[in-house]
Protein backbone atom coordinates (compact mmCIF):
# COMPACT_ATOMS: atom_id res chain seq x y z
CA UNK A 1 0.00 0.00 0.00
CA UNK A 2 2.85 2.40 0.54
CA UNK A 3 3.74 2.22 -3.15
CA UNK A 4 0.27 3.40 -4.27
CA UNK A 5 0.20 6.49 -2.05
CA UNK A 6 2.72 8.54 -4.08
CA UNK A 7 0.85 7.73 -7.30
CA UNK A 8 -2.46 8.90 -5.87
CA UNK A 9 -0.85 12.06 -4.47
CA UNK A 10 0.69 12.79 -7.85
CA UNK A 11 -2.64 12.25 -9.64
CA UNK A 12 -4.49 14.53 -7.19
CA UNK A 13 -1.81 17.22 -7.55
CA UNK A 14 -1.92 17.03 -11.35
CA UNK A 15 -5.72 17.27 -11.27
CA UNK A 16 -5.56 20.37 -9.04
CA UNK A 17 -3.01 22.05 -11.32
CA UNK A 18 -5.22 21.32 -14.33
CA UNK A 19 -8.26 22.76 -12.54
CA UNK A 20 -6.37 25.95 -11.58
CA UNK A 21 -5.10 26.36 -15.15
CA UNK A 22 -8.68 25.98 -16.44
CA UNK A 23 -9.90 28.66 -14.01
CA UNK A 24 -7.13 31.01 -15.17
CA UNK A 25 -8.12 30.51 -18.83
CA UNK A 26 -11.76 31.14 -17.91
CA UNK A 27 -10.83 34.34 -16.05
CA UNK A 28 -8.81 35.65 -18.99
CA UNK A 29 -11.58 34.83 -21.47
CA UNK A 30 -14.33 36.44 -19.40
CA UNK A 31 -12.46 39.73 -18.92
CA UNK A 32 -11.22 40.00 -22.51
CA UNK A 33 -7.67 39.91 -21.18
CA UNK A 34 -7.94 43.27 -19.41
CA UNK A 35 -8.21 42.24 -15.72
CA UNK A 36 -9.73 45.61 -14.78
CA UNK A 37 -6.57 47.58 -15.50
CA UNK A 38 -8.50 49.88 -17.82
CA UNK A 39 -6.30 49.31 -20.81
CA UNK A 40 -5.31 52.12 -23.15
CA UNK A 41 -8.70 53.69 -23.96
CA UNK A 42 -10.26 57.11 -24.31
CA UNK A 43 -13.82 58.14 -23.44
CA UNK A 44 -16.42 59.67 -25.72
CA UNK A 45 -20.09 60.23 -24.91
CA UNK A 46 -23.30 59.58 -26.79
CA UNK A 47 -26.81 60.74 -25.84
CA UNK A 48 -29.82 58.46 -26.46
CA UNK A 49 -33.52 58.89 -25.70
CA UNK A 50 -33.85 55.14 -25.02
CA UNK A 51 -31.12 52.57 -24.42
CA UNK A 52 -33.29 49.45 -24.15
CA UNK A 53 -31.34 46.60 -22.55
CA UNK A 54 -27.89 48.18 -23.03
CA UNK A 55 -25.63 47.64 -20.03
CA UNK A 56 -22.19 48.67 -18.85
CA UNK A 57 -19.40 46.51 -20.33
CA UNK A 58 -21.44 45.95 -23.53
CA UNK A 59 -19.29 45.90 -26.67
CA UNK A 60 -18.83 48.87 -28.99
CA UNK A 61 -18.40 47.76 -32.60
CA UNK A 62 -17.56 49.18 -35.99
CA UNK A 63 -18.61 46.89 -38.84
CA UNK A 64 -18.86 43.94 -36.44
CA UNK A 65 -15.35 44.43 -35.00
CA UNK A 66 -15.14 45.21 -31.28
CA UNK A 67 -13.36 48.55 -30.79
CA UNK A 68 -14.30 49.26 -27.17
CA UNK A 69 -16.95 48.87 -24.52
CA UNK A 70 -19.62 50.83 -22.70
CA UNK A 71 -17.95 52.40 -19.69
CA UNK A 72 -20.88 53.99 -17.88
CA UNK A 73 -24.56 54.85 -18.31
CA UNK A 74 -26.07 57.91 -16.64
CA UNK A 75 -29.25 59.97 -16.85
CA UNK A 76 -29.07 63.65 -17.75
CA UNK A 77 -31.24 65.35 -15.07
CA UNK A 78 -32.28 68.25 -17.31
CA UNK A 79 -33.17 66.54 -20.61
CA UNK A 80 -33.79 63.04 -19.17
CA UNK A 81 -31.68 61.51 -21.93
CA UNK A 82 -29.42 58.54 -21.29
CA UNK A 83 -25.77 59.55 -21.53
CA UNK A 84 -23.60 56.60 -22.46
CA UNK A 85 -19.83 56.81 -21.98
CA UNK A 86 -17.97 54.73 -24.56
CA UNK A 87 -14.44 53.54 -23.78
CA UNK A 88 -12.75 53.28 -27.19
CA UNK A 89 -9.39 51.54 -27.69
CA UNK A 90 -6.59 54.02 -28.53
CA UNK A 91 -5.84 52.07 -31.71
CA UNK A 92 -9.06 53.62 -33.08
CA UNK A 93 -8.32 57.20 -32.01
CA UNK A 94 -8.92 58.64 -35.48
CA UNK A 95 -12.71 58.25 -35.52
CA UNK A 96 -14.20 61.11 -37.59
CA UNK A 97 -16.05 63.85 -35.69
CA UNK A 98 -19.29 63.06 -37.57
CA UNK A 99 -19.36 59.44 -36.43
CA UNK A 100 -22.87 58.13 -35.69
CA UNK A 101 -23.86 55.72 -32.93
CA UNK A 102 -26.79 53.26 -32.83
CA UNK A 103 -27.88 50.75 -30.23
CA UNK A 104 -28.43 47.40 -31.94
CA UNK A 105 -29.12 43.84 -30.82
CA UNK A 106 -27.20 40.72 -31.78
CA UNK A 107 -29.84 38.46 -33.28
CA UNK A 108 -33.47 38.41 -32.27
CA UNK A 109 -33.00 38.12 -28.51
CA UNK A 110 -29.24 38.69 -28.21
CA UNK A 111 -27.28 41.24 -26.23
CA UNK A 112 -27.39 44.94 -27.02
CA UNK A 113 -24.29 46.72 -28.27
CA UNK A 114 -23.34 50.14 -29.61
CA UNK A 115 -22.57 50.25 -33.33
CA UNK A 116 -20.46 53.17 -34.56
CA UNK A 117 -20.71 54.38 -38.16
CA UNK A 118 -17.71 56.55 -39.05
CA UNK A 119 -18.44 59.56 -41.22
CA UNK A 120 -16.17 61.50 -43.55
CA UNK A 121 -15.13 64.47 -41.42
CA UNK A 122 -11.35 65.01 -41.50
CA UNK A 123 -11.38 66.13 -37.85
CA UNK A 124 -11.22 63.20 -35.36
CA UNK A 125 -13.27 62.85 -32.18
CA UNK A 126 -11.31 64.02 -29.16
CA UNK A 127 -11.47 62.38 -25.70
CA UNK A 128 -14.57 63.70 -23.92
CA UNK A 129 -16.37 64.71 -27.15
CA UNK A 130 -20.02 63.81 -27.65
CA UNK A 131 -21.41 61.93 -30.64
CA UNK A 132 -24.29 63.98 -32.03
CA UNK A 133 -25.81 61.52 -34.53
CA UNK A 134 -27.43 58.77 -32.45
CA UNK A 135 -30.17 56.20 -32.95
CA UNK A 136 -31.91 54.83 -29.88
CA UNK A 137 -32.65 51.18 -29.24
CA UNK A 138 -35.66 49.60 -30.90
CA UNK A 139 -37.96 47.91 -28.39
CA UNK A 140 -38.96 44.68 -30.09
CA UNK A 141 -41.76 43.92 -27.62
CA UNK A 142 -43.27 47.36 -28.20
CA UNK A 143 -43.22 46.84 -31.97
CA UNK A 144 -44.87 43.43 -31.67
CA UNK A 145 -47.51 44.87 -29.33
CA UNK A 146 -48.31 47.70 -31.73
CA UNK A 147 -48.65 45.27 -34.61
CA UNK A 148 -50.83 42.82 -32.68
CA UNK A 149 -53.17 45.32 -31.05
CA UNK A 150 -53.54 47.74 -33.96
CA UNK A 151 -54.89 45.06 -36.26
CA UNK A 152 -51.60 44.44 -38.03
CA UNK A 153 -52.18 46.87 -40.83
CA UNK A 154 -55.13 47.03 -43.24
CA UNK A 155 -57.17 43.93 -42.56
CA UNK A 156 -60.55 45.63 -42.15
CA UNK A 157 -63.43 43.71 -43.74
CA UNK A 158 -64.34 44.83 -47.23
CA UNK A 159 -67.78 46.42 -47.43
CA UNK A 160 -70.37 45.61 -50.07
CA UNK A 161 -70.28 49.11 -51.48
CA UNK A 162 -69.09 52.63 -50.81
CA UNK A 163 -70.32 54.43 -47.73
CA UNK A 164 -73.05 57.04 -48.14
CA UNK A 165 -71.61 60.14 -49.77
CA UNK A 166 -68.45 58.39 -51.06
CA UNK A 167 -67.63 57.65 -54.66
CA UNK A 168 -66.90 54.04 -55.57
CA UNK A 169 -63.21 53.21 -55.58
CA UNK A 170 -63.39 51.46 -58.95
CA UNK A 171 -66.18 52.33 -61.39
CA UNK A 172 -68.34 49.33 -62.27
CA UNK A 173 -67.60 48.01 -65.72
CA UNK A 174 -70.19 46.87 -68.24
CA UNK A 175 -70.39 43.15 -68.76
CA UNK A 176 -68.61 42.01 -71.89
CA UNK A 177 -70.59 39.92 -74.39
CA UNK A 178 -69.44 36.37 -74.96
CA UNK A 179 -67.25 35.89 -78.04
CA UNK A 180 -69.02 34.73 -81.20
CA UNK A 181 -67.65 32.85 -84.13
CA UNK A 182 -68.06 34.52 -87.51
CA UNK A 183 -67.66 31.90 -90.23
CA UNK A 184 -68.30 32.69 -93.91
Amino acid sequence: MTIRAPRIEFAVGAFLLLALASLLVLAIASTNGQFGLGGDTYAIKARFSSIGQLRAQAPVKIGGVVVGQVGAIALDPTSFDSVVTLEIDRRYADLPADTGAAILTSGLLGESYVDLSPGGDPMPLQPGDEIILTQSAVDLMQLVGKYMFSGGGDNAPASAGPAQGEAPAVPPSAPTPPPTEDTP
